[in-house]
């Protein structure tokens, strides 16, 4: 092995020192051009030359018509390969696990001795008796193979890794020899070429085809490596897919953790690209920033798998670090989530050279380049996985002996939680908790905690003492103590406040065995369904807002014409069984004055939408209420279909203008016009009646499109404003807020040790905490809520003062905000009073400023009505807005 990086670093320093007279005589892009003429970046550039290869396996060369490195792969091509190579070699079989938004497949190749093969099935299945202490006594650890995960490029535009893998997979595949045989036998290596297909594919459309086909450049300026936005780091709907491990809202991560679940492999990697000017990185990373959750001997076993790491790119050369800069916090990354199932996540962060080849610090970085380290740290993995493998197997049985040691411990012995008046919510926190593999029940028998009364047959409960007791601490803990004031990401995502539900924590005295009812499966949770109570309606239809689906069922309605008001008064009308009241926020579908339907139509639309929807609709047969409004009452609202604008492009956040497609396209069915901001001066805005800004800068827009925004706005349109674009509003005139600032604890002059500036300046960033706000339910914009306490996710230090108007901010934050995660002493003492959600009029248009995101990742369920409720009824407030 080190003879071949020997030889393999030898070329790359004879190509610089050739290539350095015609830097000299004619200036840097000739030097990048000669450079990359020289450099082929034949197969043998990457691979070990102590080893033999089996000429029947297909090169990539022969499969694709290019080496490797010399163009970016797309996806269809990476996998014509991968199938071409499990049908030349047994040694590999290949899976296709899912598809991607875009339907692009996901695969997995299952690579091993032919022997192993044979009796794959059962070699699974001993593995993931590990994971479970009444199972795994009686193992032999020595006679079991190790189970290493190879993962790459989460990150479409980190495209070193998918190429590595392409690389990795043709190494387990031809190379032979004694070395190799013995490795096969004694492991299972499982590759995943691309976590993100879709990313992939929108970033080598984009580098292949600025690609100079005859004399490369390294210019960092050239197009070629400045992508537009949004860019390819994300999937289709701009996500993350590193933050969605435990979310758990996309395809890919979805079927991807059910293969990973499958398996339960020793080590999973997770490979990545960072800046140009970087080296590279592979964990332990920062220990102070660890999970305080996960098992000291995860990081001694990390940092034994290191030491391979360093010896091999040691060989070449190739700068490197570990212990600094990046956390392993967030259960929901890749590198994180494995940790917490008694898998060692890896993350590994490569240099990128974000196109074919790029000047940088350290002299020219190409892209073959990038991709030897990711396949060199692929092969120094899965080496050292099998060196070590007794030792893994021993931490993946001791893991969850050792969870099951600390949930006796544990004070807390359950929690209990509901969400009474939506089937829905539940249903999907239900899908998560189970794609986990978390074991819950329902509720055997009534109980009342602190107040709160849970009910048998609705409510649920999940225990701690289960060998997955890490991942249920991890989920539904609250955390405001840390050993370190950076994070990486998040630093707390407690589903019951995601998912506003009502919940408590049981100790000894309050759990017992007789709470558990009946265990919720996968097999049998079904998404729940709606009825139509009363049958066939002669005056009106009414539901309640509560529903998750509510905002869908109404926009179904709204799209077929089918007119419909919202209550803005409780009321009490006859109904089947009984008298009926209903809340704020009711929508009622009159029967008299459709003209787009039939009463039987819209009977058959109104059973659909229940159905459909989770949403149950009563059928009323008079107007005249018990109590209250009645159904002619102006304190009801006409609503109107939402026609909506997403302004998009430069300066807007990528993610949050995602998180609003994904909001609007596949929970509520909301079609949406996505236009770039320096499109906006020349659009006509009367086909739009709400217009969303994400947080993000708009300066792009000229002083002509802000007059037509605010005509617009005027004459009733309605603008969804998120964060930093309400100071753009603010600052044109076209909204009304004032900002709270933070007044610094430091004296003035005081002096502060240099070494300190990056910790002190991060401290005060809220890089994503969990805060109790208090609502006024009688706001248009918190329809469909019952308890004034909500909890919000905040990621930004935008205050907005308390306004003079005490109606136009609904929503704000407690005297003691803080619920869970970090928050630096002088924010916390700058937050209590503020607004999270304010409303300033103009003409009959309204703005509705969120200081928050509801719509967070996409599993903050119990905040996204905010959003839903200013989308359909931001032009019903009235009289309690901030006027301009």
């Amino acid at each position: 092995m080190p003879q071949f990086l020997r030889v393999a670093f030898a070329a790359l320093l004879m190509l610089l020192i050739t290539a350095v007279p015609c830097h000299a005589q004619t200036g840097t892009h000739v030097f990048a051009r000669d450079f990359a003429e020289t450099r082929t970046a034949e197969l043998s550039f990457f691979l070990p030359d102590d080893v033999s290869y089996n000429p029947a396996i297909p090169t990539p060369k022969e499969v694709l018509g290019f080496n490797i490195g010399e163009w970016h792969l797309r996806h269809d091509l990476m996998v014509r390969y991968m199938e071409a190579l499990a049908q030349a070699s047994d040694r590999i079989t290949l899976e296709f696990y899912g598809r991607s938004h875009e339907l692009r497949p996901l695969l997995l190749l299952t690579i091993t001795h032919p022997e192993n093969h044979g009796r794959i099935d059962a070699i699974r299945e001993q593995h993931v008796q590990l994971s479970d202490p009444q199972r795994s006594g009686d193992l032999d650890l020595s006679q079991m193979p190790a189970v290493v995960w190879l993962g790459y490029s989460v990150h479409g535009n980190e495209h070193s890794g998918v190429n590595a893998g392409v690389l990795a997979a043709y190494y387990y595949a031809a190379a032979e020899g004694e070395a190799v045989e013995t490795l096969l036998r004694e492991s299972v290596i499982l590759l995943d070429p691309s976590f993100n297909p879709d990313g992939q594919d929108r970033f080598v459309s984009w580098v292949n085809s600025h690609r100079n086909l005859n004399r490369l450049t390294a210019d960092p300026a050239n197009r070629e490596f400045n992508e537009p936005w949004p860019r390819s780091r994300t999937n289709h709907y701009w996500f993350d897919l590193n933050r969605d491990w435990m979310p758990l809202q996309h395809p890919e991560s979805r079927y991807r953790l059910e293969m990973f679940h499958h398996w339960k492999p020793n080590v999973l990697t997770d490979h990545h690209e960072m800046g140009t000017n970087a080296t590279y990185f592979f964990q332990p990373g920062v220990p102070s920033r660890n999970n305080p959750l996960t098992p000291e001997r995860n990081y001694e076993l990390t940092g034994k798998l290191a030491e391979f790491h360093a010896a091999y790119l040691d060989e070449i050369g190739q700068l490197y670090y570990s212990r600094e800069t990046f956390d392993d916090f967030y259960v929901g990354k890749g590198s994180t989530y494995p940790d917490f199932f008694g898998t060692i996540g890896i993350l590994f962060e490569q240099a990128s050279s974000r196109g074919h080849i790029q000047e940088s610090q350290h002299g020219l970085l190409s892209f073959p380049e990038t991709i030897l380290n990711q396949f060199l740290t692929s092969l120094s993995t899965v080496a050292g996985t099998h060196a070590l493998r007794e030792d893994f197997h021993a931490f993946k049985r001791d893991y969850f002996r050792s969870a099951l040691e600390e949930a006796r411990r544990d004070e807390v012995k359950a929690w209990v939680f509901g969400a009474e008046h939506d089937p829905a919510r539940m249903y999907h926190l239900s899908d998560i908790l189970l794609r986990h593999q978390l074991s819950f029940y329902q509720l055997n028998r009534d109980i009342t905690v602190r107040g709160q009364t849970f009910r048998a047959g609705r409510d649920f409960i999940i225990p701690t003492e289960q060998p997955n007791y890490r991942m249920v601490r991890s989920l539904f803990e609250t955390r405001t103590t840390f050993t370190d004031s950076l994070f990486y990401d998040v630093s707390t995502w407690s589903l019951p406040h995601s998912f506003d539900l009502q919940h408590a924590e049981l100790n000894s005295r309050m759990f017992g065995s007789n709470l558990l009812g009946e265990q919720v499966q996968a097999e049998t949770l079904a998404f729940p369904t709606g009825t139509v109570h009363g049958g066939q309606a002669r005056f009106a239809y009414i539901f309640e807002w509560d529903g998750y689906y509510a905002p869908r069922a109404l926009n179904d309605l709204l799209r077929h014409d089918i007119r419909a008001k919202v209550a803005n008064r409780e009321f009490t009308l006859p109904a089947e069984g009984g008298d009926r009241s209903f809340a704020r926020g009711s929508v009622m579908i009159p029967v008299g004055i459709q003209d787009a339907c039939s009463p039987d139509e819209l009977y058959a639309m109104i059973q659909e939408a229940a159905r459909e929807n989770a949403v149950d609709f009563y059928a009323v047969n008079t107007g005249l209420a018990r109590s209250g409004i009645d159904l002619g009452s102006p304190s009801f609202s006409s609503l109107r279909k939402p026609e909506v604008l997403l302004l998009v492009g430069d300066g807007v956040n990528v993610s949050e203008a995602g998180e609003t497609w994904f909001q609007l396209d596949q929970r509520y069915n909301v079609p949406v016009s996505m236009v770039e901001t320096d499109r906006f001066d020349r659009l006509d805005l009367s086909r739009y009646n709400t217009i969303v800004l994400p947080n993000g800068n708009y300066n792009r827009i000229s002083a002509s499109g802000r007059e037509n925004l605010s005509r617009w706005l005027n004459s009733g349109g309605v603008i969804i404003a998120y964060k930093s674009a309400i100071n753009w509003l603010v600052r044109h005139d076209l909204a009304s807020a004032e900002f709270k600032t933070v007044s610094s604890s430091r004296a003035a002059g005081e002096m502060i040790a240099y070494e300190d500036a990056g910790q002190l300046r991060g401290a005060q960033v809220i890089g994503g905490s969990i805060f109790r706000t208090r609502a006024d339910l009688s706001h248009p914009l918190l329809y469909g809520y019952r308890n004034p306490e909500l909890s919000v996710f905040r990621n930004s230090t935008l205050f907005l003062a308390p306004p003079q108007n005490a109606h136009a901010a609904p929503l704000r934050y407690t005297r003691q905000p803080l619920v869970s995660g970090y928050v630096s002493p002088q924010n916390l003492q700058t937050l209590p009073g503020t607004a999270s959600l304010m409303v300033s009029g103009s003409g009959q248009g309204r703005v509705v400023m969120f200081a928050d995101n509801p719509n967070f990742r996409a599993f903050w369920f119990g905040t996204n009505k905010l959003f839903a409720n200013s989308l359909f009824f931001g032009h019903t407030i009235s009289g309690v807005t901030i006027e301009r």
